[in-house]
């Protein structure tokens, strides 16, 4: 069984179900009598609108409404100046800067003739006479009252400060620190020359005696035994016992690794030959074959019910629209239509396969 090569849309009656033909009717005779009426209603007004705007309104506004426009906002400008401009700068102008004028004209004269020359009177005659005189007072008052006093006040506060904190800790000092350290001094001298000291020389005495006639020879002849012990014990044993004993273990140690590498081998061997090489028999000679039959199976009835849902789908709803054969077939950027050239002659079964 080959493909069709036809269209899905030819020679089979247009590709429509029952259920597409019994609505497609009825929405065409709505689309006819309503849809296209408000469609020719709408596109009028449209292409009525843009030749109103075009023909009347954009001229009108050029002409007519932008130049009343401007004069209406130069007139309100004029006006506003007249109003809250002019009349501020005409102010300012005519009657504040004359005005200022003559008022710093008026105080420059008055400083010049009449503040000036007084304040250097009084400066003068009253101001400087009366600073000197009060400068004299000043001095001598300080010089003959407050100096003495301040005197008088700083000797009193010294002699307070002495008492209340120096004098006593400097009587702490000299008659009861100085002599009670001299005396600790003078004990602690004499402990060290008549206690310690004897008592360090006869400690150190002891122990070079201890070490010279106890610890010494007790060293040495640890040493002479630890040394005879070595030579006449524990080397012989070494040499001629443990040594021996050694080389036997490590070898035991190798020779049970062979066994065991052995061992090994062969318990390999044996699970190959008698579990591996029957589950490969299995897996190639009966697992793979039965896997392949259930895919084919599956396959099949996959295919089997994609072809009955697509057999339904149509007789119900039929089949989509589709474009002429050389205008959906034709590549992008040729003139030829990729129709012209013969199908491949491919069975279903390999297709869905």
């Amino acid at each position: 069984m080959e493909t069709d090569k036809r269209p899905p849309g030819e020679g089979h009656g247009g590709g429509d179900g029952c259920l597409v033909g019994v609505i497609r009717l009825p929405v065409k005779i709505l689309a006819v009598l309503v849809v296209l009426p408000v469609r020719v209603v709408w596109e009028l007004l449209v292409a009525g609108g843009r030749a109103t705007h075009r023909h009347v309104l954009a001229p009108l506004y050029v002409h007519v409404v932008e130049p009343l426009l401007r004069a209406l906002g130069w007139l309100l400008a004029t006006l506003l100046k007249l109003v809250l401009v002019w009349p501020w700068v005409g102010l300012w102008r005519y009657l504040i800067t004359p005005v200022g004028r003559g008022l710093a004209w008026l105080g420059r004269g008055a400083y010049a003739y009449l503040l000036a020359p007084a304040g250097r009177i009084l400066m003068t005659y009253l101001l400087r006479p009366l600073g000197a005189a009060l400068a004299w007072i000043g001095r001598g008052g300080l010089r003959y009252l407050l100096a003495p006093l301040a005197q008088g006040v700083t000797w009193i506060l010294w002699a307070l400060a002495m008492t209340l904190c120096v004098w006593p800790w400097a009587a702490l000092w000299r008659y009861v620190l100085v002599p009670v350290g001299r005396g600790i001094a003078w004990l602690a001298a004499a402990v060290h020359r008549y206690v310690l000291t004897p008592v360090g020389h006869g400690l150190l005495w002891l122990a070079a005696a201890v070490f010279r006639h106890l610890l010494r020879p007790v060293g040495l002849g640890l040493a002479w035994l630890v040394a005879a012990l070595y030579r006449y014990l524990l080397r012989p044993l070494g040499t001629y016992v443990l040594r021996p004993i050694g080389r036997v273990l490590v070898g035991a140690w190798h020779v049970a690794g062979r066994i065991l590498a052995a061992l090994w081998q062969g318990l390999k061997w044996v699970g190959r030959v008698l579990v591996g090489w029957p589950a490969s028999w299995v897996y190639r000679y009966v697992l793979t074959p039965a896997g392949h039959a259930v895919r084919e199976v599956w396959r099949t009835g996959r295919a089997a019910v994609r072809e009955a849902r697509a057999t339904v789908r149509r007789a119900l709803f039929g089949t989509p629209p589709v474009e002429p054969t050389r205008s959906r077939a034709r590549t992008l950027g040729s003139t030829t239509a990729a129709g012209n050239t013969p199908a491949p002659e491919i069975s279903l079964h390999e297709r869905q396969g």
